[in-house]
């Protein structure tokens, strides 16, 4: 017959290996989050460089203060028959300097590169897309219009008058 003695060394090796599996399956759980946040939030997704005209860059947030901007690229059309495609590429700014380069090139055509995340991060900005650095900036031409003798005659259809040119 099992002393008392005994039966309690059992039970106290039994528990050992209970904790033992309960901690290793813990330090399984949260290394697995660990990596999970990790590749999320820190891993590079893509990077590319985006064109277009700058809309707005600016300054804002409520305990993250980050820089946030708009870009406007030209071309709205889709491959898809009856979709429309986004010209608009919002992005946050990484770096405090490239963040005042751009807010004083507002209005004009930029190229910016950029990193894209899985996930955005409150300190980085609210975006995925990060610029992190630029690479051209330039002032867009504005082509006059130019007529010559253009005489415009009203044209009636369906009862409404459009104004049609007579080449």
């Amino acid at each position: 017959m099992e002393s008392l003695l005994e039966h309690t060394d059992v039970v106290r090796q039994k528990g050992r290996y209970w904790r033992k599996i309960r901690n290793i399956i813990f330090l399984v759980f949260f290394f697995g989050l660990f990596t999970w946040g990790g590749i999320k939030y820190y891993y590079p997704f893509a990077s590319g460089v985006k064109s277009g005209k700058l809309n707005y860059v600016v300054y804002k947030g409520f305990v993250f203060k980050t820089y946030e901007g708009k870009l406007i690229q030209s071309g709205i059309k889709s491959s898809d028959s009856g979709g429309i495609q986004s010209n608009e590429f919002v992005f946050s700014v990484g770096k405090k300097d490239i963040a005042e380069k751009l807010m004083h090139a507002g209005g004009k055509t930029v190229e910016l590169h950029y990193t894209e995340y899985f996930g955005a991060i409150p300190w980085r900005g609210y975006s995925r897309y990060v610029v992190d650095k630029i690479v051209s900036i330039s002032e867009e031409r504005e082509i006059p219009e130019i007529i010559d003798n253009v005489q415009l005659t009203p044209v009636k259809i369906d009862n409404q008058v459009l104004k049609n040119n007579n080449n």
